[in-house]
C-alpha cells in the first residue's frame, strides 16, 4: 500500500470514529428566571388596576406589587428558502406581571393576588395552591428548568405552569 493508500485509511478511520463518537448537543446559553408570572386575562384587565402577589414556597414567602405590561402572543411568519424561520409578537390584550423568587423549586407553592380596581375599589382575594412544574426544554443535559406560570382572572387563580 502506496502514501495514498495509507492516506485513505487514515481519513476514513478518523472520519467512522469521530462519527460514532456522542457529542453533546449544545445548550443556549440562558439562565432560567425564579419567578412567578402571573397572566391578566383580557377579559379581567379593564377591572385590574394594581395587582399584589405573595407566593410561599418551602416556609419563605415573598410579596411585592407587581409592575404590569401588555401581553403577547407570537405570530409565525413562516420560513424562507434559505431555512430562517421567524415569528413576531402581537398584542393580545392580557397584562402581565412577574414575581421575582430568591428560589424556585417543584415544591408546593401558595399564592394570594389582591388589588386595586380602577375605581379604587378592592379586588376580591384570589388565592391558589399548585406545584410548579420542571422540565427539560432543550434536553437533559441542559438542565431542568423550572416554571410557575398563573392566569388570573374574574373566577380567580389558576395554574398554567
Amino acid at each position: 500500500m502506496g502514501k495514498p493508500g495509507v492516506l485513505l485509511v487514515l481519513i476514513t478511520t478518523a472520519l467512522l470514529t469521530s462519527a460514532c463518537y456522542p457529542y453533546a448537543a449544545p445548550c443556549p446559553a440562558i439562565a432560567q428566571a425564579t419567578a412567578v408570572s402571573v397572566a391578566v386575562s383580557r377579559e379581567y384587565v379593564p377591572q385590574v388596576k394594581t395587582l399584589r402577589l405573595k407566593a410561599c414556597q418551602e416556609g419563605a414567602c415573598k410579596e411585592a406589587d407587581l409592575e404590569l405590561f401588555g401581553g403577547s402572543v407570537s405570530v409565525d411568519q413562516g420560513c424562507g428558502p434559505d431555512g430562517v424561520c421567524s415569528a413576531t409578537a402581537s398584542p393580545d390584550g392580557t397584562m402581565m406581571g412577574i414575581l421575582m423568587l430568591d428560589s424556585l423549586t417543584e415544591a408546593p407553592m401558595a399564592l394570594t393576588a389582591t388589588g386595586t380596581a380602577p375605581d379604587g375599589a378592592a379586588l376580591p382575594v384570589r388565592t391558589l395552591d399548585f406545584r410548579p412544574r420542571g422540565a427539560y426544554p432543550y434536553g437533559e443535559q441542559c438542565g431542568r428548568f423550572v416554571t410557575a406560570s398563573v392566569k388570573l382572572d374574574a373566577e380567580g387563580l389558576h395554574d398554567v405552569s
